[in-house]
């Protein structure tokens, strides 16, 4: 927090900051919300909470002015957990997991306040209008725009300001969340809502890497990717950003600029409109907790109609679909996983029900998703042969190629995913 605040102290041109929860925490009030019965083991995740926030709050040269406020936090995080015990829900798990978030936002602004910073907390609830979508709310930018006009724009010639991301509220004044990872998407929308020049995401390492390091040590940094790269790159994995982050970014023309505030001095990643230089192979992304269905009818064989009845039934119990490949007799999809739970999307028995009056029902999981990010591949003769003349040890599943010119994906066994990835990756990035 400290790094943090020492980036925010030497940039004059910051002006607003949001913050996720402390390390960790996010994990505990997920629990806690889904219902822990046992007295004793609710109270073990309390006394975390408490020593995780304590050990920050001692550490301050003034705690006084906001250790009431961490107080009442965490005693309504207790109360919250007992209720969540007996009657766990949706709104109730918003309702607790946001206060993260909340209990964060009061720390970082007394760091800053003790740097010499003329730093302000705000309750972002105020702006950061959504929908009654609990676990995964959308965002409405045109109200958000005019809550940020009202609220947001007086404070920012004279202070900083710090508020929470990932949380919102929805016109009802009940707080919702944005999914998981949802802060630095909080953060484009109000770079978006305020004109702002720049967008800046600080997390744990410099910038975006062809892959993930801790899969193969022979992932390089990208110094710059466009748009489009960038927004396949969080579509399919790579945690370093949320899904959605990047299109409140593209639609304000805003560049981004990722980096590490434990090591600010190694820069980071630009994402922006236009690159010089437009790789046919950019990147690696691997996303796991995949849920494949595969729908099976001779029905399908010269048909009308059966992917429009069988997206009737998937919207009416509000289910999203990722990737979808077809034959003549079946289809096969992936579900998309947006809430706050986290785990592998699950496909609800009244779907399954509807749809298995349709057709034949099967349900996989224990796969990994597996994206090849770049440029032109679907357009560029050869290239198919080079991405999988090197996986010939792998069972590859529904391979999704030429829909996007920007990427070519296909699901494995779970097992196998980062055996693939380093495959893959010594074949096409590393040569």
């Amino acid at each position: 927090m400290h790094r943090s605040a020492m980036i925010i102290k030497h940039n004059p041109a910051a002006r607003v900051v949001l913050i996720s929860a402390c390390s960790g925490v996010t994990n505990l009030l997920v629990e806690l919300a889904g219902g822990v019965p046992d007295p004793a083991r609710r109270q073990q995740l309390l006394t975390q909470l408490n020593d995780i926030h304590y050990a920050v709050l001692n550490e301050l040269d003034a705690p006084d002015p906001i250790t009431p406020a961490i107080n009442a936090l965490l005693d309504s995080v207790a109360t919250l957990a007992a209720q969540a015990a007996t009657q766990p829900g949706a709104q109730l798990t918003d309702q607790l997991v946001a206060n993260g978030e909340l209990l964060s936002t009061y720390l970082f602004t007394q760091i800053l306040c003790e740097l010499g910073v003329n730093a302000v907390r705000i309750d972002i609830r105020d702006i950061m209008r959504t929908d009654s979508q609990f676990g995964k709310a959308i965002p409405q930018p045109d109200s958000i725009r005019a809550l940020a006009t009202k609220h947001l724009e007086p404070l920012l010639t004279q202070q900083v300001v710090v508020s929470q991301g990932f949380i919102g509220a929805d016109q009802h004044g009940n707080t919702t969340t944005l999914g998981r990872g949802g802060s630095d998407y909080s953060a484009a929308l109000v770079a978006e809502a305020i004109r702002a020049s720049t967008l800046e995401i600080w997390t744990d390492v410099p910038g975006m890497y062809t892959t993930d390091p801790r899969i193969t040590a022979a992932a390089q940094p990208i110094r710059e990717i466009s748009f489009s790269e960038a927004s396949e790159m969080a579509n399919f994995g790579a945690k370093i950003l949320h899904p959605s982050t990047l299109v409140p970014a593209i639609r304000q023309q805003i560049p981004v600029f990722i980096g590490s505030s434990r090591a600010p001095e190694q820069g980071g990643t630009w994402i922006r409109d236009r690159v010089s230089d437009a790789p046919l192979f950019r990147a690696l992304a691997l996303r796991c907790n995949q849920t494949m269905v595969t729908l099976t009818s001779l029905n399908m064989f010269h048909a009308y109609g059966f992917l429009a009845e069988v997206f009737r039934i998937l919207a009416e119990h509000k289910i999203s679909v990722d990737l979808i490949t077809t034959s003549e007799v079946s289809v096969s999809l992936t579900l998309d996983q947006t809430n706050t739970g986290g785990g592998a999307p699950q496909l609800p028995e009244a779907a399954v029900e509807a749809l298995s009056q349709l057709c034949r029902v099967e349900v996989e999981q224990g796969l990994c998703l597996v994206a090849l990010i770049g440029n032109r591949m679907s357009q560029t003769k050869g290239s198919a042969k080079e991405i999988f003349g090197s996986l010939d040890d792998y069972n590859l599943r529904m391979i999704c190629y030429g829909a996007s010119p920007h990427n070519l994906c296909f699901l494995v066994q779970e097992q196998d995913a980062k055996s693939v990835v380093q495959s893959l990756h010594r074949q096409i990035l590393e040569a």
